[in-house]
């Protein structure tokens, strides 16, 4: 392998590092707003009607969102199918569970569910966001976040593809959090059990938290 093609692969990882923190970090604060609808619903569209029509949160982080998560994905297939070109026996000659686990070998079959998702949540909540502020030119609605969200998730239907995501986002964060650091340059022996520790716990409690919100807003509904 050529020093310059090196170079430009650690380049590509700690990118795909950058966009992991960067996405983990808007996942930490979408979960703690969601989780507010939990116990006080005016404390929820409070913050939600903040997250609305903020203009810096509208116009600058939000395409950097959707930005972040295009090129999350199609950064990770593209290493993917480096890593792959790159071995020169298949991982079905070579005992792959014996070398790497399921998830770190799936983390693309993951990362497309999870997008899956994405899109059916763009379409739930951004796409009305996007009708009622640029069609209706609607942008003052305080008090709707809440009885939308709880609308949402009245189906059966749709709060078991809820679920299922969340699981497949749990998946892939068990490893990415934990490989966002170590493509980032930080692996130290003696922090990086525990940042896999933390790693675990954080894909634990925030795949469990979402499918909580989801079954107890569709249980309180009826």
């Amino acid at each position: 392998m050529s020093k310059g093609f090196s170079k430009s692969s650690v380049g590509r990882k700690v990118l795909m590092a950058l966009s992991g923190f960067f996405l983990i970090s808007f996942l930490l604060l979408h979960f703690v707003i969601n989780f507010l609808s939990v116990f006080d619903a005016d404390l929820f569209n409070v913050a939600s009607h903040f997250m609305g029509t903020n203009w810096i949160i509208q116009f600058i982080m939000q395409p950097v969102l959707l930005f972040g998560v295009l090129f999350h994905l199609i950064m990770g297939i593209y290493l993917e199918l480096k890593n792959r070109a790159a071995r020169p026996i298949k991982y079905a000659m070579n005992k792959p569970s014996e070398n790497a686990s399921w998830i770190s070998r799936n983390m693309v079959i993951t990362g497309v569910m999870v997008l899956l998702f994405l899109g059916l949540h763009f379409y739930d909540f951004w796409v009305p966001e996007i009708v009622d502020k640029f069609v209706d030119g609607i942008w003052d609605q305080p008090t709707k976040y809440f009885t939308h969200l709880v609308h949402k998730f009245e189906d059966p239907v749709r709060v078991g593809i809820y679920c299922l995501s969340f699981v497949f986002l749990g998946l892939h964060l068990l490893h990415g959090f934990q490989s966002a650091f170590q493509s980032a340059g930080f692996n130290h022996n003696k922090y990086t059990p525990l940042i896999k520790k933390l790693g675990n716990l954080f894909a634990i409690v925030i795949s469990l938290g979402f499918i909580f919100i989801a079954v107890f807003h569709h249980f309180n509904s009826h």
